[in-house]
């Protein structure tokens, strides 16, 4: 029987990061090799994205920026299905469930509102367009790519939009600098 269709799913095998990138969660690494087995284009943003430029300490779940292509989308919503993504409910009440089923289309996706999923045991977060953020192709323009384990190759997002993302997703509103400048009181001479 050909698998030829057969979407790839996240493999729980621990992958070996790359020198350098040993402090990056595991996890993480295997579903950014998942997303990359499935075609999936995006520019990586949040905790995993600050891991990987060297802040040690970052932790969180992979957020990724997706390529805003229909094709793109399809293949995105393909991998999320056959890893059964769930809904992530993070404030929640005493006893009551951690997810909650969802149904995902690229349709769906592209609307760029946030997603906040889980995938068995792997957090995602599909980030959308939030007012004041960087779409993908200014990100891509600013983002490095680097190999974080054997076949694993990521593009994450430049420091500065990393750090704004993940404002927004604290706050709900895009950073802003305000400058005022006081009015010149003049003395009198006399």
């Amino acid at each position: 029987m050909l698998l030829k269709r057969r979407v790839p799913r996240i493999d729980s095998r621990s992958p070996m990061p790359a020198e350098g990138y040993e402090h990056v969660d595991q996890k993480a690494i295997a579903v950014l090799r998942w997303l990359n087995a499935n075609r999936v284009d995006y520019v990586l943003v949040g905790a995993v994205g600050e891991a990987i430029r060297g802040r040690s300490g970052a932790q969180g779940p992979v957020a990724i920026v997706p390529a805003p292509y229909r094709r793109n989308f399809e293949r995105l919503t393909r991998a999320l299905w056959s890893a059964r993504a769930r809904l992530r409910v993070e404030h929640r009440e005493e006893g009551d469930p951690d997810t909650l089923p969802t149904k995902l289309t690229a349709e769906r996706l592209a609307r760029g509102q946030r997603w906040l999923l889980r995938c068995g045991t792997h957090d995602v977060d599909i980030e959308g367009r939030p007012e004041g953020a960087p779409d993908y192709q200014e990100l891509l323009y600013e983002a490095a790519r680097y190999e974080i384990a054997t076949g694993v190759s990521v593009e994450v997002a430049a420091p500065e939009d990393i750090e704004r993302y993940a404002y927004i997703g604290r706050t709900g509103v895009a950073p802003e600098i305000r400058i005022t400048r006081q009015a010149k009181v003049e003395q009198d001479a006399g």
